[in-house]
Formats: C-alpha cells, structure tokens, sequence
C-alpha cells in the first residue's frame, strides 16, 4: 500500500495521471526551518520527517506500507518564499519574481520497511516582467493565495513563463521520474542497494 503523506490536490493528479494507486493520509510536523538552513536541505528534511512521521503511524502494521512525501519552495536570491500569508505578501513576492529567474526546489521522501531514501529536484523558472496591474489582477483572482511562490505554474500564470530548465511536474509539486526512481529504490532488496552502491 503506498501512502501520500500530502494534502495537496496537484500532487494526487500527478501520482494519477502517473498511474499509481494510493491512498491519502497528509503528515503534521513543525514545518519551522532550521537556523542558517540552506532551502535544499530544508525541502528534503521536511519530505523525510513528513514520510517517517506516517510511516510510523503504520509500522506495526503485518504489512507496513510504503510512504511518499514532498516539500517543495521557491527560491529567489537564496530566500525562501513560501505560500503567502495575504494578499499583499502575495504581490510582494510576484513583484520580485517579476523578469526574474528563479528556483524550484522539492523534497522528495520514500519510506518502507526496508530503508528511507531521500532526493531534491531543483527546476528553474523564468518570468517575463509582469506590470503592477496585472499582478494585482491576478492575486485579485485567488490562484496565488494557497501556492508557494504566490503562482500556479500549471494555471493563469503560465502566461508569463517563457522558459522552464528541468522537470515541469516539479514546479507544478511532484517530480514524477524522481519518485518513480525512489520508489524502486526503497524497496529494493537490501543486497541488491549493497551491490549498486558498490558499483557506484
């Protein structure tokens, strides 16, 4: 049984469109980063302690399921801009994300029986300048209000993204290839991860 420790509807339609079957079970954790915390430690920190903290929920279980979790942030200049709290935190972080590039950064966490792996994607994603007018259109709308970065790139504000370098699932919450992978991973024989990490 695979477990999505998330509560996040674009990451179901990910693992659907994929063709995994799952259930939904979202992880509580203190979500405060660390003092100095770099935000690709942070994304994989949260992803891991998201997936342990379900799987332990599970663990006695005659057959402990597999947990999936993620974190994902957007990041500009080395600051981490998260969901928005208001509507005007979300035209702040629009108006600097505005002609800019920038980098998406998700946390991906498995947990099986067996072992706990972890990775980070990182996507970048560049806006084209966007006035004042059409900021305050779009924050008016609602899209931003519940998303990191204060955008949905699968949304209204494709209109502004000329260019993406990396995986576009990523931006959107889950990267797809990257969880497959850390999927098999997790539950490969323990000689079988000895070998390949040998090989490595």
């Amino acid at each position: 049984m695979l477990i999505l420790a998330s509560a996040s509807p674009r990451r179901r339609e990910l693992l659907t469109q994929a063709g995994l079957d799952y259930i939904v079970e979202p992880a509580d954790i203190d979500e405060t980063p660390l003092p100095n915390e770099a935000a690709a430690a942070y994304v994989q920190r949260l992803a891991i302690e998201k997936a342990q903290a379900v799987y332990k929920l599970h663990a006695s279980n005659l057959e402990p399921p597999l947990v999936l979790a993620a974190d994902t942030c957007v990041v500009l200049d080395d600051r981490v801009l998260g969901k928005p709290t208001s509507g005007a935190d979300a035209v702040r972080m629009l108006t600097m994300l505005s002609g800019r590039t920038h980098a998406v950064m998700t946390g991906v966490a498995a947990v099986s029986a067996l072992r706990t792996v972890a990775d980070v994607e990182i996507t970048q994603v560049t806006f084209n300048l966007m006035t004042e007018a059409e900021i305050r259109e779009y924050v008016d709308g609602g899209e931003p209000l519940d998303k990191a970065g204060a955008y949905a790139i699968q949304g209204y504000a494709a209109r502004w993204i000329p260019r993406i370098e990396g995986d576009y699932g990523n931006v959107v919450g889950l990267p797809i290839a990257r969880v497959v992978r850390l999927l098999a991973e997790v539950l490969a024989p323990v000689e079988t991860k000895v070998a390949t990490d040998l090989i490595a």
